[in-house]
């Protein structure tokens, strides 16, 4: 079998696994084994397909992924943990990052929480706002009032 047919395989079997999965996981390695293919069927030597092949599925993987990734996650729905972030609680036990306390009661939950400036204690029924999840942990800042 000459090299064109087995990077067109390769090709093939690739695209079908990024279809199946739909994970932005093979489709970087389909557009180089394209490229291999092309260069295999004009009648590059295997050396040059196979650094094509290398070079094209990195750049493409370096320049292309966080584009595609950022097209196909635009309207995806943040989930658990995500979901917390921008929310607001209230202080149920005094945030003292120093001592390494704090509570804070979201969603009808407790949760161990933490200011994000090291050097602010935050008083008991005080509104936060969850600026990220750390483990266990909201990492909060006392609520803007908003004008």
């Amino acid at each position: 079998m000459n090299d064109t047919i087995l990077w067109l395989i390769l090709l093939v079997v690739l695209a079908l696994i990024e279809i199946a999965t739909l994970g932005l996981t093979t489709i970087w390695f389909a557009v180089g084994a394209l490229v291999a293919t092309i260069v295999a069927a004009l009648g590059g030597p295997l050396w040059l397909q196979i650094a094509l092949f290398l070079i094209a599925s990195i750049l493409v993987l370096i320049f292309l992924r966080p584009i595609a990734v950022k097209f196909f996650n635009k309207d995806r729905e943040k989930t658990n943990v995500e979901s917390l972030i921008g929310m607001h609680a209230v202080v149920v036990g005094e945030i003292d990052n120093q001592s390494e306390q704090g509570q804070a009661k979201l969603n009808g939950l407790d949760w161990m929480a933490r200011s994000m400036d090291e050097k602010i204690k935050i008083p008991v029924g005080t509104v936060v706002t969850v600026l990220e999840v750390r483990g266990v942990k909201l990492i909060v800042e006392e609520r803007k009032e908003e004008a």
